[in-house]
């Protein structure tokens, strides 16, 4: 070893130190501060190319915070169901649908996150929303219904059939009203994510003669502990005349 860059015990730490830096080319540092640098202008620049190789291009969550009770909300933002805590719900055939959330947490304070704040143990009661024909989550009483049950302390999910709440057409099957498979399987898929929180379904018009006939069909073996049908079509030949009609 060279005479210059010998190591006594006798010298101190920082000493030691200072010189094993001195080994080191500067070719290394000039490395590692263009890496530095790379980053700081990474994220200062907010390149997000990485980080979407990563997710597969998925993007990543957005939260939204905003004051329920300005103007701007009830203009806006109330009637972008997206922005709210949206899922959506694949099934087995291909078909998608969009289960719109209205958490309890979301209208009990004047401004709030929207988050997936519901956890595995969960006890607060959840009530799944099945809408009539032609209707989903942007519609004006399930709107109103879903508001006033968040406000009595429940968790609102709504249940929008394929095609509507903004989503598209994916298989070749459309929801009707002696079509059950699918209310079922979102109810399933509830009961088992949120094993704590008491399930219950309320159906309108089209919604409720689904509900019923899942109920007929399921009877005991359904995991839901309350329901409502509210009018209900229950001669759907004459309802369809009378469509038909007006």
């Amino acid at each position: 070893m060279d005479s210059s860059t010998s190591i006594t015990t006798s010298d101190s730490p920082y000493r030691l130190l200072l010189t094993a830096a001195s080994l080191i080319p500067i070719s290394h540092y000039l490395l590692g501060f263009l890496f530095i640098c790379l980053v700081y202008l990474y994220n200062f620049l907010e390149i997000h190319i990485l980080g979407d190789l990563f997710t597969g291009f998925t993007g990543q969550p957005v939260s939204l915070i905003f004051n329920s009770c300005s103007d701007v909300y009830q203009e806006v933002v109330s009637k972008c169901p997206v922005l709210h805590g949206r899922q959506l719900f694949h099934l087995s055939d291909g078909g998608t649908m969009a289960l719109d959330w209205l958490m309890n947490s979301n209208v009990s304070k004047a401004s709030f996150q929207v988050t997936d704040a519901i956890t595995k143990d969960d006890r607060t009661p959840i009530v799944i929303v099945i809408p009539g024909l032609t209707s989903d989550s942007a519609s004006a009483y399930i709107k109103h219904f879903a508001f006033k049950m968040a406000n009595c302390g429940w968790n609102v999910v709504v249940s929008n059939h394929r095609g509507l709440g903004g989503i598209s057409i994916t298989s070749d099957c459309f929801y009707n009203a002696g079509w059950t498979e699918d209310i079922r399987k979102v109810i399933d898929h509830l009961h088992c994510k949120y094993p704590e929180a008491p399930l219950f379904v309320v159906g309108t018009s089209i919604g409720a003669n689904i509900l019923v006939k899942y109920l007929g069909e399921d009877d005991v073996k359904t995991p839901i502990a309350g329901a409502a049908a509210v009018c209900s079509p229950w001669d759907l030949l004459v309802g369809t005349s009378v469509i038909c009609c007006d």
